[in-house]
């Protein structure tokens, strides 16, 4: 639902853009960068999407020839990969340039906003691909199949 807003708020963003740009021959002076930020929301959050949908490429490229013990350790081990690099780099990486933008006082030019609040996505995105990550080792271990299919409990949903 957040992603669907995300994204019409986008179309808006840059179909306004255009009609003053080309219609009225004066362009806004903030769309430009609005539609940026939500590029980037959109692409990270998006990421989150693809990891609970699995749809992420390459996740079942190492386990698709695989069955049984193996297929599930594997599948472990790719999920506590995600983890950890969601950790250190999303949520811990995330964490300290968000405060770091905030302490510098980092404004965006055009919207007038800190621009920690458009890297609050970060830290977002890590604990959202550590919980679904989670979640799928909890199922591996519990031996249900996944074969792609989305989970009926989730906060996205």
């Amino acid at each position: 639902m957040i992603l669907i807003f995300l994204m019409a708020t986008m179309v808006l963003d840059v179909s306004w853009q255009v009609f003053t740009r080309f219609i009225l021959k004066n362009p806004s002076s903030f769309t430009e960068e609005l539609a940026g930020f939500l590029l980037v929301w959109i692409g990270l959050l998006g990421a989150s999407y693809a990891l609970y949908t699995r749809a992420h490429l390459g996740i079942d490229v190492l386990t698709a020839k695989l069955s049984g013990f193996r297929k599930r350790m594997v599948e472990v081990l790719i999920y506590l990969v995600i983890i950890i690099f969601s950790f250190f780099v999303l949520v811990i990486g995330g964490f300290k340039l968000v405060k770091l933008t905030f302490t510098l006082n980092q404004i965006s030019p055009s919207l007038g906003i800190p621009i920690g609040y458009v890297y609050l996505v970060l830290p977002l995105t890590g604990i959202l691909m550590i919980y679904y990550s989670l979640y799928f080792i909890y199922l591996v271990l519990r031996r249900e199949n996944l074969n792609g299919s989305v989970p009926t409990t989730g906060m996205i949903d």
